[in-house]
């Protein structure tokens, strides 16, 4: 699915946002969709999990779709962002800022260093009062 320096669970976290963010530019296709991506640094997108998310986003009326004749070849399935997929694309930019944000923070080396794994038997120093 992404890059091999990309782990697959964080792409995973934020695939739809990816996907609706390439939806803004206009109404787009499965393939082109997955070549955005790729062209991005995202990887190769497998249709086994880009199409079910495009399925999802239709079920939840982020996107509308229009089928199109194919120049030369087969129709296809056009998405466009609805209203209500713009305003979830916004919110979730605003909330991946947010997020990435807290997430670069912590992992920065001024950050406070986490305490040393303890070693060796511990007691506890919480009351079972």
């Amino acid at each position: 699915m992404p890059t091999s320096d990309t782990p697959s669970e964080w792409l995973r976290g934020v695939l739809e946002l990816c996907v609706l963010r390439v939806m803004a530019a206009g109404p787009t296709y499965g393939y082109a969709i997955a070549a955005d991506l790729a062209a991005a640094g995202f990887g190769d997108i497998k249709g086994g999990t880009l199409y079910p998310l495009l399925a999802r986003l239709e079920k939840n009326a982020l996107v509308s779709v229009e089928w199109r004749t194919g120049e030369g070849g087969p129709g296809r399935k056009y998405f466009t962002l609805t209203a209500a997929g713009r305003d979830q694309l916004h919110a979730g930019l605003a909330q991946w800022h947010v997020f990435s944000t807290r997430v670069t923070d912590h992992l920065s080396p001024t950050s406070a260093t986490p305490a040393p794994a303890p070693t060796g038997p511990q007691t506890s120093s919480r009351s079972t009062a």
